[in-house]
């Protein structure tokens, strides 16, 4: 039998202040995903076919290397919100922080390497 309080009890537990931005966050990604998604596959979808010098054309220009580019953004950083979710639910103890730690430098690196590749195309162009 425990004779803390409710509030003793729930102390360190966290609080209600960032569970909402990460919520909102998460959700403000999911949707602005469906019309990068769109403006991303459906140009490198018809360019498919076409060969390397194609697709390199394709990303030479201006808007399509925009486009591509905040699709790689906002995909890593819905994919590190929900990496984030998940680690948080299932690993506990000191794994969780290396697991963060490494979740955030895992979709960082690639982000990163996503944007210098079509920056390369684009301004090779």
């Amino acid at each position: 039998m425990s004779f803390l309080t409710d509030r003793a009890r729930a102390h360190g537990l966290g609080s209600a202040k960032e569970g909402t931005h990460h919520w909102w966050s998460q959700r403000m990604t999911a949707i602005a995903l469906v019309p990068l998604g769109l403006l991303f596959i459906v140009p490198f979808a018809q360019a498919l076919g076409d060969g390397h010098e194609a697709a390199l054309a394709l990303y030479g220009h201006p808007f399509h290397a925009i486009v591509a580019g905040l699709f790689i953004l906002v995909a890593f950083n819905h994919l590190r919100l929900g990496l984030q979710v998940v680690i948080e639910d299932y690993v506990h103890g000191g794994a969780r922080t290396v697991a963060l730690i490494l979740n955030m430098l895992f979709c960082a690196l690639f982000a990163f390497g996503g944007l210098f590749a079509v920056a390369r195309i684009a301004f090779a162009a």
